[in-house]
């Protein structure tokens, strides 16, 4: 098969990734073999190619927002999937089962968790494999690109909707508009949420004034009004204080990013006081995956997609570094 690994770890505009022809991997035991009809290119992929995050595995294949079909079952699968079915390959691969965390409901905060394109190779290729009991049943009615991205872009900001705790019928704040926050912002606008974005770049103000934002502005702007919740998208910690001077008293922010640069000094009465509170957001749990993947069945989401051949993954991750496009990039093999 064909894929991209992850060997020298730099900055984009170099050559951090290889392409080449590789054997075709073997389901282990508990394990499912899909072939990859499309693959999400998510920023956290970004951050294992440049290292901003530290190698857990030398040489990994990129890509966590798996659509496959399934074309092997490992020994011991129970049948729960069968070949020819249509699964979802997402970020959390593996959690212990038996930790305090995973014993309150809480696999996310697992310390012995593994994750795809990161621990374990995943969907920069044509083929990939898949722990059975990790592997998502995909809703009807989208196309393979369209899925893709919901299944770390979409997941990731349900999650973080809910840690940014808006109120009903509330105001939400939005830093940052690519794959992920387009998406969640769909989910706040169906639940009767006002919201605000703030970004860079004209595609991405235009994408968020076509899908109902209240209002759009820079990303340094001040919104129109106080908001209850941020949500911070880009991983530019130069942002936390201007997004914490824009809560109301007892707001929420949440840290959507598995990456953040730098946050600067905090002012205690500025920025902390009256009760705000700053949120980071860990991974996810399969009970969020799921319930977003019902709430994607029950509300057609509107995926702004642009797609590329598998074989020009590094000018996806380079054009994503660089703000080409609004939305998600997404591979076809």
């Amino acid at each position: 098969m064909a894929a991209w690994r992850a060997v020298s770890p730099g900055p984009i505009a170099g050559t951090p990734l290889r392409w080449g022809l590789e054997a075709i991997p073997e389901p282990a035991p508990g394990e499912l073999l899909v072939k990859v009809l499309a693959c999400g290119v998510c920023r956290t992929d970004l951050h294992v190619t440049e290292g901003d995050l530290p190698a857990h595995r030398r040489g990994v294949i990129p890509g966590h927002e798996v659509v496959g079909e399934v074309v092997a079952v490992g020994d011991s699968v129970t049948g729960a999937f069968a070949p020819g079915d249509r699964i979802g390959i997402a970020w959390l691969r593996y959690t212990c089962g038996r930790c305090r965390a995973c014993r309150r409901g809480s696999e996310n905060l697992c310390r012995q968790s593994r994750y795809t394109g990161w621990d374990a190779d995943g969907g920069y290729a044509e083929f990939a494999t898949v722990p059975a009991d990790y592997a998502l049943r995909l809703p009807d009615g989208y196309l393979d690109t369209e899925l893709a991205p919901l299944l770390c872009a979409g997941i990731i900001g349900y999650r973080a909707l809910a840690r940014a705790e808006v109120p009903d019928g509330g105001v939400l704040g939005i830093y940052g508009f690519g794959g992920s926050a387009h998406l969640t912002a769909q989910v706040a606008l169906a639940r009767g949420v006002r919201v605000h974005v703030m970004t860079r770049g004209s595609q991405a103000r235009a994408l968020a004034e076509k899908l109902g934002a209240a209002s759009v502005q820079g990303v340094r702007d001040t919104p129109p009004e106080p908001l209850d919740s941020v949500i911070l998208f880009a991983p530019a910690g130069e942002l936390v204080p201007l997004a914490m001077e824009a809560l109301a008293d007892g707001g929420t922010l949440a840290i959507a990013g598995i990456h953040l640069t730098d946050i600067p000094q905090l002012d205690y009465q500025k920025h902390l006081f009256r009760e705000r509170q700053v949120r980071s957001v860990t991974a996810n749990t399969r009970v969020d995956s799921a319930a977003f993947l019902r709430f994607a069945a029950d509300h057609r989401l509107t995926v702004d997609i642009h797609p590329y051949p598998l074989d020009r993954a590094d000018r996806a991750l380079r054009d994503l570094s660089d703000g080409t496009f609004s939305g998600a990039a997404v591979l076809e093999p």
